[in-house]
Formats: structure tokens, sequence, C-alpha cells
């Protein structure tokens, strides 16, 4: 049957609005394509690591346990009056702890000579930087120079021997990671800026069991459990399901914290929900730039 005119014109318009629909469509396809490139490439611009930089990782990261939280216990100053007895802790419980030394110590006396070495050769321990002077507790002094506290840092690795790159300021809740870039006291800051430029990975912490005026732990195990028990509720720490603790050697010679720190150890790990790793195993911690 031939068809009239009108039904060819008819049908050239179906065909033209079809042909313009499945160019629409194609149209739209390419610009949400190219949005996704666009975002996935602003996603990766905003990383913390510059576009130039290549991370090298220098120790693999252990997989996390998704029904786990992790802590690491840091203790510092040491060797110390109460290093026997965090030794005592640690081999009690088979804990892993990292220890920041400050290089005068090991030199003040015969039992902190001798405390040091046992924590040396102590496989569950891991050694770290705390300066050789700890500033001789003149902070504000000791950081307008940024020059002599790099070299009062080289001076405990070269007396030490140390054989990684952590460290912590004295005095200062410092963090300068490949991924963690945190001043406490902001007059720190170029100190802390030229101590990474030096190679020194800096740790700071996320909770502190601090001393009474009596220099003895203040407060109890169950009330520090409970401000751990927090913080990752709240997700406070610096790197999430990853918490840094922190308490000194020297606040470990009475019975009575002795014996706070023992129990607060043993709650936590009797949970069975948390892990104690040493700072070498913190996320990102041996990342470099090249």
């Amino acid at each position: 049957m031939k068809k009239t005119f009108a039904e060819k014109s008819n049908h050239l318009i179906f065909l033209g609005t079809a042909a313009l629909i499945v160019s629409a469509v194609f149209f739209l396809n390419s610009c949400n394509k190219k949005s996704k490139q666009v975002a996935s490439s602003k996603t990766h611009s905003e990383k913390v690591v510059p576009k130039t930089a290549k991370v090298i990782s220098t120790k693999p990261e252990i997989p996390d346990d998704p029904n786990k939280r992790y802590i690491y216990l840091t203790f510092d100053d040491g060797p110390n009056k109460g290093t026997e007895n965090l030794l005592k802790i640690i081999n009690k419980y088979q804990i892993p702890v990292t220890s920041f030394i400050v290089g005068k110590h090991a030199y003040d006396s015969k039992t902190q000579a001798k405390n040091l070495k046992e924590l040396e050769i102590h496989e569950l321990v891991e050694l770290a930087n705390h300066s050789y002077s700890h500033a001789e507790n003149k902070y504000s002094e000791f950081y307008k120079n940024p020059e002599k506290v790099v070299h009062d840092f080289d001076r405990a690795k070269d007396s030490l021997k140390f054989k990684n790159k952590y460290a912590r300021t004295p005095g200062r809740n410092i963090w300068r990671t490949s991924d963690i870039n945190n001043t406490d006291i902001k007059s720190s800051k170029t100190a802390a800026d030229e101590l990474q430029r030096a190679g020194y990975v800096l740790v700071g912490w996320d909770l502190e069991w601090k001393p009474d005026n009596t220099m003895k732990l203040k407060g109890s195990h169950q009330q520090m459990a409970k401000r751990v028990d927090s913080i990752f509720f709240n997700d406070l720490e610096k790197t999430s399901r990853h918490l840094v603790f922190l308490t000194h050697d020297q606040y470990l010679q009475d019975d009575d914290s002795v014996k706070e720190l023992d129990l607060f150890i043993s709650g936590l790990q009797n949970s069975n929900r948390f892990e104690f790793r040493k700072i070498s195993d913190y996320p990102g911690i041996n990342d470099i730039l090249k």
C-alpha cells in the first residue's frame, strides 16, 4: 500500500524524535562519566601526600581485626625510678610497649644503665627517642632554638644507637607523620618541623595518665578504663580505632600506682576487646615521602 506524504512526514518526525532521545541519553551518560572522573580526581588531589611525592612503607602494616580496638602503651623518661616495676608488669602480662628514652638518664646511675640494658634486650619492648636532655625541663626556652632541639635528639640517637626514627618531644604533645601534623603549643611548631626535616617521626598521644602532686598515678584504673572507652566511642583518637596511651616510668615507684596500672592493663586484656601493639605497628607510622 502506498503511503501518503502526511504518513511519511509523521514517520520522519518519529524517527527524528527517537534520534534526539538517543543522543540526549548518550550525552547525559557521557557527562555523568566525566563527573565521576572529576570527583575521583578531586578526592585524590585532596590527600595529604603531594602529587609529586611517592609514599614508601618501610614496614608492612598489620591487618586490623574489625572487632578489636588497638592500644599503644608508651612510657616516657626511662630509664628512671619505676622502670623495674614497668618491666615486671610487661613480663607478667606479656604485652608489647614502647619506651621513649631520655639519653642522659642512661648515664645517671648504674641502676639506670642496667635498666636500659634490660629494656634493650626485651623482645616486647621497643625503644624510641625522647631527646638527650629532656629540655632540662625548661620547655619554652628549649623550643625557641630549633637547631639546638635537633642537635639534642641527634645526640640521643647517636649515643644510644636507636634503631628507628620514632621520637617524642619533651613537654609537648606533637605529631609529625605522613598522615598527621599536629602541634599542641604553636611556639614549638618550627622546632617540630625541623625535627621532621631531620628525619624524625614525632609521636604524640591520645590519652595520658597523669600524676597527683606526690608523683603517684592520679585516679583509679576504673576511671582510666572509662576514659579509654569514651575516646573510642566518640572517635577522638588521631587515627580511628587506634589509641596511643602515655604515662611515665617515674610514676611507678609506689605500690599503689603499680597496682592501679596492673589492674588497668589486666582489665583491658581480659575484656578481649583490645589488642596491644608497639608504636612501629601504628597505621602509616613507617611511611616516608620520597
